[in-house]
């Protein structure tokens, strides 16, 4: 069914029957209800909190009681990517979305400090994420307002001596100061 399909259905309908649709489908799907709950409730702060701690465990896990001692850390790149897709579909305001992707390229860089991380993939995973967290940034023309994290990630591959620094450094270079 196409967007013009559709709307000459909804169109067709009474006001209650499309009530009745509505609240059907917030029961029954439960992206609906999340979006829904988000536009009465718009607790973007806390939800931004929520996704930090969810990020933030997959490089620095919260140790539970196990006998075997440490919670090994995961490093999934997609747990982030997952927060930021669902904060752009729920419309967060852009300058938490530009905060959540940083933030998820800072908790790696402060892992890789600490760790050393022999897998090609992450460092190319992350010049993905710093790509599209600058373009996002100058796109959305709150490119000031994230600067200094912005050079301060950028600065952290080649303190951090990253195979791909230069690559990172392109990406500085093509943003006009």
């Amino acid at each position: 069914m196409s967007k013009r399909d559709l709307k000459n259905y909804l169109s067709e309908l009474d006001k209650g029957q499309l009530e009745e649709q509505i609240i059907e489908l917030y029961e029954k799907f439960n992206a609906v209800k999340v979006f829904y709950d988000f536009v009465f409730n718009p607790k973007e702060e806390k939800l931004l909190q929520e996704y930090k701690l969810k990020i933030s465990n997959e490089y620095f896990p919260i140790s539970r009681v196990r006998s075997r001692g440490k919670t090994k850390p995961k490093l999934r790149r997609s747990v982030a990517q997952k927060a930021i897709k669902h904060f752009i579909t729920l419309g967060v305001d852009c300058f938490l979305i530009a905060d959540i992707m940083l933030y998820a390229i800072e908790i790696a860089q402060t892992y890789s400090s600490e760790n050393g991380i022999k897998q090609e993939l992450f460092y190319k995973s992350m010049l993905n994420s710093y790509e599209q967290a600058t373009n996002y940034i100058v796109s959305n023309g709150i490119f000031n307002e994230y600067k200094s994290r912005i050079i301060a990630i950028h600065e952290a591959t080649i303190n951090q001596n990253w195979k791909n620094k230069h690559e990172f450094e392109s990406i500085v270079s093509k943003i006009k100061f």
